[in-house]
């Protein structure tokens, strides 16, 4: 089954992280089991440029991620919005370096994403990745007209926060609502056609972007409260309201969104790959229909295989959801539908012409 993978932070792991994506999962795991590097998530990497080939992987959202914040205890994080502002210059950089050697290719528009997407289905061992350009909290945005000089670049998708607060407004574990200079920058991306993730907004935030930004919507990788009880996860109440904006949830493989109360560095996985299927139930009870649910896995966003459903070690395990969903009573239509048609029909309607 070809996939559509709404959320990936292939740069974080290609610059951040220093991993050479071109090597295959074992070699970069060896590598860093060599080199002796303990933090969370390192030599249990699940993904690479031949593992996602492998896994038939033909479109993902891959992002811009620079996140403003002072106490820097971990990998990725920068003191000041110009710092925010270079790594997102990095990370597209690093995105054109791979496209020039063929292993990705930005996609800009609806004819794009079609002819790549067909390219892909008649030649997946030798079409690279196609990806669709996102930033993951606007803190590279020195201004909020910053947001032309990144559309001009590629830029297709925004979310304005991540964890904790920002320039923009509040995000996961806070519950700030949006700034005056949020709400300047929302009415700039509905002039650019730029489609606003609700990930990782506060609750407060999340309906402040209800009310004030009138274009299209999605949540690239966003399970539900009502299976993992915390504020990460949307209420039943912002699920719907994605689905009435005609918008798609991606449903994320990170153990945290999956598994009450795990506990980062503490907790181990117990739950499967039956639980994400739990989580495309619960979006379909919802919703009436398959239609607002797909992938948006968020694998090796800063964690590893010990952060993941037990069964899933590496990237092609996820094709093992088609057997769950089959045994499930999922048609193969609506299984089709989750892996890529939503979010093909939605980018369809959402990229310019």
């Amino acid at each position: 089954m070809l996939i559509f993978d709404a959320h990936l932070d292939l740069a974080l792991n290609g610059v951040d992280w220093n991993r050479d994506l071109r090597q295959c999962v074992d070699d970069i795991r060896a590598q860093e089991t060599t080199l002796e590097m303990t933090e969370k998530g390192r030599q249990n990497n699940v993904l690479s440029f031949p593992e996602l080939q492998f896994s038939k992987v033909a479109v993902c959202l891959t992002t811009l991620l620079a996140r403003q914040e002072q106490p820097i205890n971990h990998a990725f994080g920068w003191t000041s919005p110009h710092a925010c502002y270079a790594m997102a210059h990095a990370h597209l950089a690093y995105y054109r370096a791979m496209q020039a050697d063929g292993y990705l290719k930005m996609l800009r528009t609806r004819s794009d994403l079609k002819f790549h997407f067909d390219a892909y289905q008649a030649n997946p061992n030798t079409t690279p990745l196609g990806f669709i350009l996102t930033m993951e909290g606007a803190d590279p945005l020195l201004t909020p007209k910053t947001v032309f000089e990144f559309h001009e670049a590629g830029l297709r998708a925004l979310g304005l926060t991540h964890y904790g607060t920002n320039r923009y407004g509040g995000g996961t574990r806070s519950e700030v609502g949006l700034s005056l200079d949020a709400i300047e920058l929302l009415k700039y991306c509905d002039e650019l056609n730029v489609t606003i993730d609700m990930t990782h907004l506060s609750d407060v935030s999340f309906w402040q972007v209800a009310k004030h930004f009138r274009g299209r919507v999605h949540a690239s990788h966003q399970n539900a409260r009502a299976i993992c009880n915390w504020q990460r996860q949307f209420s039943d109440e912002q699920i719907r309201f994605v689905i009435d904006r005609d918008g798609v949830l991606g449903v994320s493989m990170d153990v945290i969104m999956l598994q009450d109360g795990f506990v980062r560095g503490v907790t181990k996985p117990v739950v499967t790959l039956e639980r994400a299927v739990d989580q495309i139930d619960h979006v379909c009870q919802l919703s009436g229909s398959i239609r607002h649910v797909g992938i948006g896995t968020d694998l090796d966003g800063g964690y590893g295989f010990e952060q993941t459903p037990a069964d899933l070690n590496r990237y092609r395990d996820l094709q093992s959801l088609v057997a769950i969903m089959q045994r499930r009573g999922f048609p193969q239509p609506d299984i089709h539908a989750f892996f890529n048609g939503n979010w093909m029909r939605f980018f369809n309607e959402a990229l310019p012409e």
